[in-house]
Formats: C-alpha cells, structure tokens, sequence
C-alpha cells in the first residue's frame, strides 16, 4: 500500500510538473481515490472566482456550490459525517477540507460502499494530501497566469503613461515675454489631467488646462483624444471662444456618452495688446497674481459633457500687467490631504504663489509640489495632480 501512494503522488506531481491539463489532473486523481482508496463516490468543490464543482463521481444529485461551500466551512479538519440535516451532505461520509495561506482552497466530499470502518485513518489522509497536492498546483496555476497578465498589464500601462507624457508641451517658453512651466503627477499609471500651451503665431497663444471625471485609462484616453481635437482646431482656423465651447461639448457629449465630463479652462492671450480672454468651463479657478493683487478667473460655463447644449457662455476679459502670474491648476492640489484630513485649499496655494512668484516658474512648481509632499506626509496622492504656471512680462 504504502509503495502505491508513493507511486501515486509521483505520479501526480510528474502530471503537474508537465504542465497536464485540469482535465487529465482530474482522471489521474479520481483513478487514484477510486482504484487504490476505495471511495466510489465524491465531489471536490474548488475556490476559484468563487466555488465551482471541480469534479465529481458517482453523484447525481444537484446542488449549488456556493451555497454548500458556505455550510462546509464550519469544518476545519477531517469529520466523518454519519448524519447531517443538509440534503447535499447525506450522500457523503466525510468532509475533507483543503486550506490554503490560512484560507479554505477546496472541500472533497467522499464516500464508499465498502464498510467505513474498514478504512483507516490513513486513507482519509491521504486523500486530503492528494486533493492538496491538486488544488494548490491548479491555484497557483492560476496565481501565475495572473501574474503574467500583471506583468503584461503593467508593461502596457507603462507605455501608456509615456506616450501620455509626450502629449504634454515638451518645449514651453522661457523668454523675455514669457516664461511657463507645467508639472503633472497622475494618480495611477495614467490620468484625465492635463494642460497645454498652443502657440498661434509670434504673439498669440493658447493655454489651457482640463480634468476629466474619474481616472484611469477610460479618463486618459477621453482627455488624449479632447486635447488632439483642441490642438487640430487651432492648427487650421481661429474660433470665438464661445462657438469653441460649444463645439467641444458636443464633442464631449458624443465620446463619453454622458457617463464623463470635463471641466476646462482655456485662455487665448495676446502679448502684444497684453489682453487675455478665457472662458472657465467648471474648473477650478485659475488666479492671477499681480502685485498684492489677486484675481480670480471665474467667467465661462459649467463643465463640458454635462448638458446636451451649454445654458450659457461667458467670456472673461483682462488686461494684463506686466509680472502677473497666472497659475492653473486641478483639484488633486487643492483637495489634498494632510493626516488630519485637512485639504491643501486655494488660500494656502495663493500664498506660496505670492511667496515664490519672483523666481522661475519651473523653481516655483517645484516648491509647491515640495510643499504637497510635506503636507501629505506618508499619503499618497489620491488623485491626478497638475499645476500650469505662467508669468507675463
């Protein structure tokens, strides 16, 4: 007997090791409890997305496994069953359970027409050894397959993230009209925060920012495709801004099919004439700092996507003096968090703007992020985070 069980386990793990379907797993399993253990009858139910009925023999009757795993879990080793008032576990004799890293992996319920008494304590042993040896090999099977996915995912995503990064404005200006710089930390591998700086001759330039609702790819790849129709729009013809927004709304409302939205600030500016004109479409407010002054840009619409036909469009005018800053930014920097709970905030930004507009805008976005590390301390970032800072001269 005990050569058997020897030959038999060999047996098993030289199947596993050759990497042998389920299928054949099962027959080589089932001959083994049947020929050599002698239980004619039995039924293994097995974890997987949830319980399954793995395989089985002998057993006609139905039942649900989710339901039945439910019940067996009260079993912790192995229990003879002589009597029980559940109907499934009447068929059976014994309930060998299978555990896993603490967890139930597998129930193998077994049953003989020989004499239970006859069987020892070892027969029931090692059919729990046997049914461990399969179940545990089909798991991390399984464990393995996910984890090529991962890999394979996380290889995607990774590409994904760097052809993101390339839709950001790799040259921004840094010159005596002008100097702009933008820094981005999406939330996940990819985000829907992005910013763009759009030159439309020697003296006119767009500058935007936008957020789409939710993350992850569905979000990046809404805001890839709103930001290449922006950028193709102004690349052939000028727009007022008020038939711009509608148009992207339309557009908005026609690729995210209402289940998205975007809130989005645009600015057209004219270095020559120092006009700005911006339309803020349910974005957090950009402000301007000039002096001891502070403006926030508020004039424009409610977040595109969200409504068929835009209620209304305003357009906001300013004229600019010159070392105004304008900062614009998403809400991942104003409603970060602190271990305490409290946000960032708008004031606390404004005043590090105030503190630090004097320098290069790239040193300035750099201080704010170090600022954001500071007060999130051990947090992660929950969201995509993007600040687009521009100063005039």
């Amino acid at each position: 007997m005990r050569d058997n069980r020897l030959h038999s386990i060999l047996e098993l793990t030289n199947a596993i090791n050759a990497n042998l379907p389920e299928e054949q797993l099962y027959r080589i399993f089932t001959f083994i409890l049947k020929e050599q253990l002698y239980f004619n009858r039995f039924a293994l139910l097995l974890q997987r997305q949830d319980w399954q009925l793995a395989t089985k023999s002998g057993i006609k009757n139905k039942w649900n496994a989710e339901e039945l795993a439910a019940d067996l879990q009260r079993f912790k080793d192995i229990t003879l069953v002589a009597s029980s008032n559940s109907q499934a576990l009447q068929d059976f004799q014994a309930v060998i359970p299978i555990h896993h890293l603490g967890q139930p992996l597998a129930y193998l319920l077994i049953a003989t027409t020989r004499e239970i008494e006859t069987l020892t304590t070892a027969h029931f042993s090692f059919a729990q050894t046997l049914a461990n040896i399969v179940c545990v090999a089909l798991e991390n099977r399984k464990l393995t397959a996910q984890n090529n996915i991962d890999k394979q995912i996380s290889k995607e995503l990774e590409l994904a993230s760097e052809m993101q990064q390339l839709l950001f404005p790799q040259q921004l200006p840094s010159n005596k009209k002008m100097d702009i710089s933008g820094r981005y930390i999406p939330r996940h591998a990819v985000g829907g925060d992005f910013y763009d700086f759009i030159s439309l001759g020697d003296e006119e330039y767009i500058i935007c920012i936008g957020d789409v609702s939710g993350k992850g790819i569905t979000a990046a790849l809404l805001m890839a495709n709103f930001q290449a129709t922006i950028r193709t729009l102004f690349k052939y013809q000028r727009f007022e801004l008020t038939f711009l927004m509608e148009e992207l709304n339309k557009l908005v409302i026609k690729n995210a099919k209402g289940e998205k939205f975007i809130t989005f600030f645009l600015a057209h500016y004219n270095a020559y004439t120092r006009q700005l004109q911006y339309v803020n479409a349910g974005h957090n407010q950009p402000f301007i700092i000039s002096g001891k002054n502070t403006t926030f840009l508020t004039e424009g619409c409610i977040g595109l996507g969200m409504l068929d036909e835009l209620p209304f469009v305003q357009v906001g005018k300013l004229q600019l003096q010159a070392k105004s800053t304008l900062v614009l930014f998403t809400d991942g920097v104003v409603e970060l968090e602190n271990t305490g709970g409290l946000q960032f905030g708008v004031e606390q930004l404004t005043k590090h703007v105030r503190a630090f507009a004097a320098l290069k805008m790239e040193d300035m976005n750099d201080i704010i992020f170090s600022k954001l590390e500071d007060w999130k301390g051990s947090l992660p970032y929950v969201d995509d985070t993007a600040i687009f800072s521009c100063k005039f001269f």
